[in-house]
């Protein structure tokens, strides 16, 4: 993996973004600098998916501005996203990497060297011939992984890697998602948990009805939040 990061830092100014009338984002002023792990949290509907989707170029903004490296509409070449569900090709899951290597440009004679080694980094070299349809849930997010690790890329977006997985499941993701970051990826991350908040983040960013909350370092937000809606959500109180 490349450790320069040509796509950072990434800084949103009054970023909204609205469908049909409805605000999803509301005013969004905030940049993502090379760095430890990012974590975004925020209950359902608070504009977390809608953030990342915007911050790797799949969404415009309605008002405000993006920009990457200090560049505007700069193609995602040094970005990669996974999602919640992600889509698996109906192939062998080593055929899934390699595809991902050719649409990133790997040179052909490169493919299988490196899905063997982006397989074995996420776990799944003994799983490499197997329909990757056919993999557990955990699995399939582990070679979602692989595939935007194939990108090669400075910034990582992740929407809730682990929602609905097991304990085994969720911490063989944290620990590829630990190694990604030690290499210099800088990594965005959405999560529920706030747990997993509590191990993985470097610094935090809350949303609520499409609004910045707190943007702070994790230690201080976790023990001396700035604001009433950060204090219920860590409290376990809803935001309504």
């Amino acid at each position: 993996m490349r450790a320069p990061a040509s796509d950072l830092p990434l800084v949103l100014a009054n970023a909204s973004v609205m469908r049909r009338d409805v605000t999803i984002l509301d005013s969004i002023t905030l940049t993502i600098a090379p760095g430890p792990l990012t974590i975004l949290i925020g209950p359902n509907g608070s504009g977390k998916t809608t953030l990342l989707r915007v911050a790797m170029g799949l969404v415009p903004l309605s008002g405000g501005s993006i920009s990457w490296g200090g560049r505007e509409n700069a193609s995602p070449e040094r970005r990669a996203i996974t999602f919640q569900r992600p889509a698996m090709l109906r192939r062998s899951a080593c055929a899934n990497v390699r595809y991902a290597l050719r649409a990133a440009g790997v040179p052909r004679a490169q493919r299988h060297t490196r899905a063997a080694e982006l397989l074995s980094m996420v776990g799944l070299d003994a799983l490499g011939a197997r329909p990757a349809r056919r993999l557990s849930g955990g699995e399939q997010q582990r070679l979602a992984l692989a595939r935007a690790l194939a990108r090669d890329p400075a910034v990582l977006f992740l929407d809730e890697p682990t929602a609905s997985l097991d304990p085994y499941a969720t911490k063989a993701i944290e620990d590829i998602v630990q190694a990604v970051s030690a290499r210099g990826v800088k990594i965005v991350m959405s999560t529920h948990d706030l747990g997993q908040a509590k191990r993985l983040a470097g610094d935090v960013v809350m949303l609520h009805r499409g609004r910045l909350v707190e943007n702070t370092p994790a230690a201080e937000f976790f023990t001396k939040p700035c604001t009433e809606d950060a204090r219920k959500f860590i409290a376990g109180e809803l935001l309504v």
